[in-house]
């Protein structure tokens, strides 16, 4: 008699598009999600970091086509920025069981298709995380300054040198995380605002993180960037050289405001 062959369980995965004032971009970003990727996803979450326009009516009232998962919104209780909107995104996924966590941001900016050929190889299941980058060879940008690209580039090898791994990019649109890593929520204290994804970049090397870049399709057309390029570049230059000193830094307090807890609302799932 023949054994019975066990076959392996699909992976749950979640994606999370984090928002703020993208009322033209998100349908165009929800748009994209074909058929032939959407069936690697057991949930959508919108997560509207308190929008000013009509980017929260825009997704409620958007009608997925039938191969599509569930869209829920969620509204955060405060602005929480964009490191805020992760913790919320990624302490849902703890909660509810998901194995790992797809981060498309809702500016267009990243194409999510550039996951397809991660997804049906099952690459990412080798990984703690896969992350998009902007400024290697294969990636495609459009729109994007040469003096914006020259200062990324020189931050990239700055991290490098710092945290003895080639750094390609350090904080795109589009990441895939294995929920088993973010266990310890160790980026609780990380800044809430976009140096957040800097700190998770040299908490890859502080907890010796298995993690892969790949190249994406990136672009700017009607985006509004909320990036302050010169405090910021000042802000990150000292963050790395303390922990350049001191790699206990990145266990360190790092928000401006601490919360004891990143809370939302449900607002209502889509209908389809």
């Amino acid at each position: 008699m023949n054994k019975a062959v066990k076959c392996k369980q699909k992976d749950k995965i979640l994606l999370f598009i984090p928002g703020y004032n993208c009322e033209k971009q998100i349908p165009r970003v929800l748009d994209k999600i074909d058929e032939e990727i959407a069936r690697y996803f057991d949930e959508i979450i919108f997560v509207n970091n308190r929008s000013t326009d009509n980017t929260e009516d825009i997704v409620l009232n958007y009608k997925p086509k039938s191969f599509m998962p569930r869209i829920k919104v969620l509204r955060n209780d405060h602005n929480y920025n964009l490191g805020g909107s992760h913790k919320v995104a990624f302490s849902y996924a703890l909660n509810n069981g998901f194995d790992y966590v797809v981060v498309l941001h809702g500016d267009d900016q990243g194409d999510i298709r550039d996951l397809k050929p991660i997804l049906k190889s099952g690459e990412y299941e080798n990984y703690d995380a896969m992350l998009g980058a902007r400024f290697m060879k294969g990636s495609k940008l459009g729109g994007y300054s040469k003096f914006r690209t020259f200062g990324n580039r020189v931050y990239n090898h700055l991290f490098s040198m710092v945290v003895h791994r080639k750094i390609y990019d350090l904080g795109s649109g589009l990441n895939i995380y294995d929920v088993r890593a973010l266990e310890s929520k160790y980026y609780h204290k990380f800044p809430d605002r976009l140096t957040f994804n800097y700190c998770m970049v040299m908490a890859l090397d502080y907890y010796n993180q298995k993690v892969k870049f790949f190249p994406i399709s990136w672009r700017e057309e009607d985006q509004s960037s909320n990036v302050k390029l010169m405090s910021q570049a000042m802000n990150v230059l000292k963050m790395l050289g303390k922990y350049k000193r001191n790699h206990e830094f990145i266990k360190t307090e790092l928000r401006e405001k601490p919360i004891d807890e990143y809370t939302y609302q449900e607002i209502k799932r889509v209908k389809k």
